[in-house]
């Protein structure tokens, strides 16, 4: 005897699952930026430059301070002198780093005026 019925299985998900497919789902989809998330990003995009560079500065002026001190503390002798004037520029580094913030910000902050402004009067609108 030959059975001609489509023997089929309906199975539907409960709401938890769904949301838990949709999430997964939401993994693979393109991401759209909006607008106000594109201002987020562009006005952190300034301060993080500005602050990769300063604080690169910073640890090198650290560094030259370091073997200054060495210098002078463990090779003492004729390198006392010169390791306190090696310190010494180390220090001067040390306090460029934060004048270098502020001009790299500024600097940041000019170039990305016209598309902040862009933006910021888009969405006020």
């Amino acid at each position: 005897m030959e059975n001609n019925q489509n023997e089929t299985f309906q199975y539907t998900y409960s709401a938890r699952e769904q949301d838990e497919v949709r999430r997964i789902r939401s993994k693979y989809l393109p991401k759209e930026e909006s607008k106000m998330e594109q201002l987020q990003r562009l006005d952190a995009s300034a301060t993080q430059k500005a602050a990769m560079y300063s604080i690169i500065t910073g640890v090198i002026g650290a560094l030259i301070l370091g073997f200054g001190m060495s210098c002078c503390m463990v090779w003492a002798g004729p390198w006392f002198i010169p390791g306190i004037l090696i310190g010494l520029a180390g220090i001067a580094v040390v306090a460029l780093a934060y004048p270098l913030y502020n001009q790299v910000l500024n600097k940041e902050r000019q170039r990305i005026a016209p598309e902040i402004l862009r933006l910021t009067d888009e969405l006020m609108k």
